[in-house]
């Protein structure tokens, strides 16, 4: 399967924004997602208002439901959801290889 399929299939649409979880973005870079909420906690001033949706409890619930294949059960905390913006910006914070080649192409 192809890159673009693959992105394709992991973005979902949260009060109609389209994003991708945090679990699935650490997935395409290639990092784990600890990495990912590590990034964003260290550089709050570079994730401004739009650039990640905060995931109503109820709708986690059914998203797990829905995706079950793509999204990870068993998490404590809701997980981060990352517009467009937000996965740019993290693919330069992160020190991934993957990151940066996923976002130059």
């Amino acid at each position: 399967m192809n890159i673009i399929k693959q992105i394709e299939e992991k973005i979902i649409t949260i009060d109609n924004h389209l994003v991708m979880i945090d679990s699935d973005v650490a997935a395409l870079y290639v990092v784990e997602t600890k990495r990912v909420n590590e990034a964003v906690k260290n550089n709050p001033e570079k994730f401004p208002e739009g650039y990640i949706i905060d995931i109503p409890e109820s709708d986690w619930v059914l998203l797990k439901t829905k995706f079950s294949t793509s999204i990870k059960g068993g998490k404590t905390k809701l997980p981060k959801a990352f517009t467009e913006k937000g996965l740019y910006m993290l693919a330069t914070i992160l020190k991934s290889p993957n990151a940066t080649q996923k976002v130059t192409r």
